[in-house]
């Protein structure tokens, strides 16, 4: 199998194409020959050391596979060889194949490609969790959503508008506005060229926004945390602007607001049951044509370097996904 590794801790240029042999499986386990990978922006914390967790080196990054299951373990059931399939693996996805326990796979819907599968996972999982299980949202309310054009925003932006919610979009430019528009959301705000806190107040009758998704932190977290209406709920998604924020605690006073961390993962392992009935949901509303990943740049395996780097640029749209022949 071919495996781009992680040796020793760095940035995209530090991983390295490898040949490795095919373990065995354990109780339990599946072997899954991935034909596509997504590529997410914790892939690129988890090489450099600064992710919630470290796998022991060497590892392959990527925690989102779609594939084709070559082989089955002891005591699995409920699979079989030649079953398509997609996951959230935690690790290991850049590579030709994966050891996968069967409780982390989902059967593919039939009209969805593997390229589809590898970028639905960790993005619609993060987003559907963090508006039905953590937002305390009704329909009708507003949501904001920074980094609107990104890999887990785009998908708060597609989920919200789905569920009932008036979203409003914040973009770096104005070139990202349409895709936003293309999956619902309704108001823009281009932070690069326009005061957040003043566009939002505008766009919401002076009120705020109710909800807000933050996967940026940075200056966006500054500013967004300042439009927000009393009794708002702010989610916690990620950091991607690279700097971790600090919120003034006069700040929640003022508003009345809750600060509500969004962990998907720790969560998926703590109340699996929960997780797969989201994921039932977003299959459902997926085979039904309600909700289509929006991949902006593919690249094959050896380029995995390539495509996180495209990812790190902010060159994309929605998602990054590799190939595997």
């Amino acid at each position: 199998m071919r495996a781009m590794l992680s040796e020793t801790p760095g940035g995209p240029e530090s991983l390295k194409l490898v040949e490795l042999p095919s373990k065995p499986l354990a109780k339990g386990q599946v072997r899954v020959a991935i034909r596509a990978a997504g590529v997410n922006f914790p892939d690129t914390l988890i090489i450099a050391d600064k992710y919630q967790f470290k796998p022991p080196r060497p590892f392959a990054p990527g925690h989102e596979i779609g594939g084709d299951i070559t082989e089955v373990g002891e005591g699995v059931t409920g699979y079989k060889a030649g079953d398509r399939v997609i996951g959230m693996i935690g690790h290991g996805g850049y590579a030709s194949e994966a050891i996968v326990d069967q409780g982390n796979l989902l059967p593919m819907p039939k009209n969805m490609s593997y390229e589809d599968g590898a970028a639905f996972t960790m993005t619609y999982g993060t987003s559907y969790y963090a508006l039905k299980q953590r937002s305390s949202y009704k329909p009708g309310e507003t949501l904001l959503v920074t980094g609107a054009s990104g890999g887990v925003g785009l998908t708060a932006v597609e989920l919200g508008a789905l569920m009932g919610l008036k979203v409003i979009a914040a973009v770096g430019s104005d070139e990202k506005i349409d895709i936003c528009r293309k999956y619902g959301a309704t108001m823009f705000v281009n932070y690069a060229k326009e005061k957040m806190r003043d566009k939002v107040k505008e766009l919401t009758g002076g009120q705020g926004a109710d909800i807000i998704y933050d996967a940026v932190g940075g200056d966006a977290f500054d500013e967004s945390v300042r439009c927000i209406n009393w009794y708002g709920r702010l989610l916690v998604v990620g950091f991607a602007a690279g700097r971790i924020p600090s919120l003034p605690a006069n700040l929640a006073l003022l508003k009345s607001c809750d600060v509500r961390g969004i962990f998907y993962g720790a969560w998926r392992g703590r109340e699996p049951g929960e997780a797969r009935k989201n994921f039932d949901e977003l299959l459902a509303w997926y085979a039904q044509g309600k909700l289509k990943p929006h991949i902006s740049m593919r690249f094959p395996l050896e380029k995995g370097a390539e495509a996180m780097n495209a990812l790190l640029s902010r060159k994309a749209t929605g998602k990054v996904v590799l190939t595997v022949a």
